[in-house]
């Protein structure tokens, strides 16, 4: 049968890798095809020795590849949120970024990474769109392309996710989003089919949502004729994990794989309703083909050559993730003040500068070995640094962690221990086989985290719970609580363990001296979950001190100081998969942080630490805005590098930054457990020049420390060439952006849409060709009517620039 080329070796080894792949589904009997399609615990599918295939393995991570256990154990590089990956507008960076990945899911024995995600940001709402790139399709889809490309080119799979329009997380599991055809076409299928054409990705993800009255994993048109018949798709479908529901609905649908398992619709559930004459064998075969396909390019499949031959020479986990960190952060406002001097005197204020978030929650966290922090990394390098606090984002515990050397202890019945395992904070999530070794949840009576506490702060500091069940909290010899939590209004222990924590009591202790801390929980009935699982946490909140006394100490640093640089920042309860946000206010008391320092310090500065848009009601008076994303482990010495001029601030905005109140497209929480999508093509940018206003900062926006002319511009063809001179004081990187906008006003498209870019460095003095082809898409819509693609002729301003509002130079089209 024909396949698409791999991209990594011609067709004869695809041809030579199919016979291989027919002769082992040849020797397999109903049974073991059924169960090959299940998953056999929570990360892996069974291996099967008689034809020589071996268990695959798959992980979490568009970030970093945390492994099938959450443990800190085995160490994750944490490289920059997936948002910030898109503000660096580099799709050969984001191809080095899947290069590093491939290489650590390589020693960890992972065959499939469960990236990227390419959805879009629709609302500005949306609490998981730190792990999306954009809310345009085209730079979604140069990024997504890039990333699919380096991971697979070290013979590591990739499931592009979550197909389709899983762009909110409220009700995710049950919503039907209903989405015009031409909207589904033009914006939320669009970047997987760009993926799928120029990555060729030997696997796709098929969201948990419904789609126009659908669910995803039982979608036979989105994904047998849109995605493999259009599209040419020839690589695996899993669902995301639980997604799938229907046995005969899932296999009729496209679904190859359902995780996890090894309860799941598929195993014997499917060899039953082969037999019983509801569900055709040849529809198994299929399934069992791709996935047979996917073991042979990841090497699993004896017989079968391998996609990738030979590993790619070895990356340096570290200074990628430094590199790409730099190069996503978007200086947004600059009156001067940037880049300082290294003997500049700085007052760093702010939670988030000594304690940096790097990542955000859910199934993107993994766990680096080390973080440097915005403090550590200006410490290192300026000659004068003094921090205070300023403002807390939370007054609220969270999972310990910072002091804390955890370690969960197992133990059965009698109390004898049978296992351990370590901790990288106070949280525990074990679901399905994630347990230590020699534990099992039939064996597993009772868990106590335990370990020491070094307070960094002397005062009285509160411990506390978060989960269901019976607890028993010791601290510093101190019985805390002893007690049972019952479910309250929660409607699942999953929402109970990822909701507010209840504090227990407080202890008085001294800064340095170490204490012990137990927290003991022996299980009870099981959970109500489709997995064994078992969660919980300690948590722990450090002595409050006054707000306005906090923040008339940051005053008085900023006073004493050259420059004031202060980090803002979002938390977990704020950004994190499976909840959306209410609001883009920054949490706590940091906007009057902000205002305070800004009026005792003119040349402030304020880094913004989050992964997605945030509200920043004093943008117009402090010096400078650096928008940080979540950077990953090496964020605070790539923020040194920026901020003292060694490294330019290479990002631009994938996402258009401005208030609620503003902002165009909000809606994410269904109505009736249906979200209507009726902005229709209008988001992001697109809904903003609909509407006529003016968000804060525009799509494409960033600075950097040298200035450019955009000299000319000129269309060949396809082609667009533009001329830039670099009229700065230093070396540096542009992003040309191309826009493209119909002469004749038409109510019914975008005002102007992305339709190109290129990256290009020079010297001071020096000028620059940046080379851009246009696609025939470019110039198309989805005629709703006839189901197809339709050129739209016409003339076109086709203007080069800076962002989507700065342009320079522009050239009439006619297409």
């Amino acid at each position: 049968m024909a396949t698409q080329a791999d991209g990594f070796d011609g067709d004869d080894g695809a041809t030579a890798r199919e016979a291989v792949i027919e002769a082992a589904l040849g020797k397999l009997d109903l049974d073991t095809k059924a169960r090959l399609l299940a998953g056999q615990d929570m990360w892996s599918l069974p291996a099967i020795p008689a034809i020589g295939l071996r268990s695959l393995v798959m992980s979490d991570g568009p970030i970093g590849v945390r492994g099938v256990r959450s443990t800190a154990a085995d160490p994750s590089v944490a490289l920059p949120s997936p948002t910030a990956l898109a503000a660096t507008w580099d799709p050969a960076l984001a191809r080095r970024a899947g290069a590093l990945l491939a290489q650590e899911a390589r020693r960890k024995g992972v065959h499939v990474l469960l990236a990227p995600t390419v959805n879009l940001h629709r609302s500005p709402l949306g609490g998981r769109h730190f792990e999306a790139y954009s809310e345009d399709p085209y730079l979604t889809g140069a990024i997504g392309t890039g990333y699919v490309q380096g991971v697979q080119s070290g013979g590591v799979g990739t499931t592009v996710k979550h197909f389709v329009a899983n762009d909110a997380e409220t009700d995710r599991f049950t919503v039907d989003n209903l989405v015009p055809a031409r909207a589904l076409r033009e914006l939320y299928l669009a970047p997987f089919e760009t993926i799928v054409a120029d990555a060729r990705p030997w696997g796709i993800m098929t969201a948990y949502n419904t789609v126009n009255g659908t669910t995803m994993t039982e979608h036979h048109h989105l994904v047998n004729e849109v995605l493999r018949g259009e599209w040419g798709f020839d690589g695996f479908n899993v669902s995301d994990w639980l997604a799938a529901r229907s046995t005969t609905g899932a296999l009729r649908g496209g679904l190859d794989i359902a995780m996890p398992g090894p309860q799941t619709v598929y195993g014997p559930a499917l060899a039953a309703a082969v037999r019983a004459g509801e569900a055709e064998e040849s529809e198994v075969d299929d399934a069992v083909r791709r996935v047979l396909r996917l073991a042979a390019r990841v090497g699993a499949l004896d017989g079968a050559e391998p996609a990738v031959r030979e590993a790619p020479a070895e990356i340096d986990g570290v200074a990628l993730a430094r590199e790409i960190a730099r190069r996503a952060f978007v200086l947004v406002r600059n009156s001067g003040v940037l880049p300082l001097r290294g003997d500049t005197r700085i007052a760093l204020i702010g939670a988030a500068a000594r304690d940096a978030r790097i990542l955000g929650g859910g199934s993107a966290t993994v766990f680096p070995d080390h973080v440097v922090s915005p403090l550590d990394g200006l410490r290192a390098v300026a000659d004068s640094v003094t921090y205070a606090v300023g403002a807390d984002p939370s007054d609220e515990l969270a999972a310990a962690e910072q002091g804390f050397e955890l370690r969960a202890v197992c133990r059965d019945a009698d109390g004898t221990v049978i296992g351990e395992g370590s901790l990288p904070s106070g949280q525990l999530q074990w679901i399905g086989d994630d347990l230590p070794a020699g534990v099992t949840h039939e064996t597993l009576h009772s868990i106590e985290i335990k370990g020491t506490f070094t307070p960094r702060v002397s005062g009285d500091h509160a411990f506390g719970t978060r989960g269901l069940g019976a607890f028993t909290l010791t601290v510093d010899g101190t019985v805390l609580y002893d007690g049972v939590q019952e479910m309250g209004d929660e409607s699942d222990p999953f929402e109970a363990f990822f909701g507010a924590p209840l504090e227990r009591g407080k202890v008085t202790l001294t800064e340095g001296e170490p204490v012990d801390v137990s927290l003991l929980h022996p299980l009870g009935a099981p959970l109500a979950l489709p997995l064994p699982a078992v969660m919980f946490s300690l948590t722990h909140l450090e002595p409050r001190r006054d707000a306005d006394t906090l923040i008339a100490e940051a005053v008085e640093a900023a006073r004493d100081a050259e420059v004031a640089v202060v980090v803002v920042a979002t938390t977990e309860r704020v950004e994190s998969e499976g909840f959306d946000r209410t609001d883009l206010r920054l949490p706590g008391r940091q906007d009057d942080l902000v205002r305070a320092v800004a009026a005792a310090n003119p040349h402030t500065v304020v880094v913004v630490n989050s992964g997605s848009p945030v509200e920043l009601p004093w943008r117009e008076d402090v010096a400078a805005v650096l928008l940080s994303w979540f950077p990953g482990q090496e964020g605070g010495d790539a923020l040194a590098d920026v901020l003292l001029g060694t490294e330019e601030p290479g990002g631009r905005l994938p996402t258009t930054w401005g208030p609620l109140d503003a902002a165009p497209v909000t809606e994410v929480t269904p109505t009736d457990g249906r979200l209507i999508y009726t902005e229709g093509v209008f988001i992001g940018y697109r809904a903003w020049d609909k509407a006529g206003a003016t968000p804060s900062y525009p799509f494409g926006h960033g600075l950097g420390y040298t200035d450019w002319t955009y000299e000319s511009i000129d269309v060949t063809g396809t082609t667009a060439t533009v001329r830039v001179r670099n009229t700065g004081p230093r070396p540096g990187r542009e992003v040309v952006q191309l826009y493209l906008s119909p002469s004749e006003p038409d109510a019914t498209r975008p005002a102007r849409w992305l339709a190109g870019f290129a990256s290009v460095t020079a010297a001071p003095g020096e000028t620059v060709e940046a080379v851009v082809e246009l696609s025939r898409r470019a110039f198309e819509t989805w005629d709703e009517e006839a189901g197809a693609w339709a050129h739209r002729p016409g003339t076109y301003l086709l203007t080069a620039g800076r962002s989507l509002t700065d342009g320079r130079v522009s050239e009439t089209l006619v297409a």
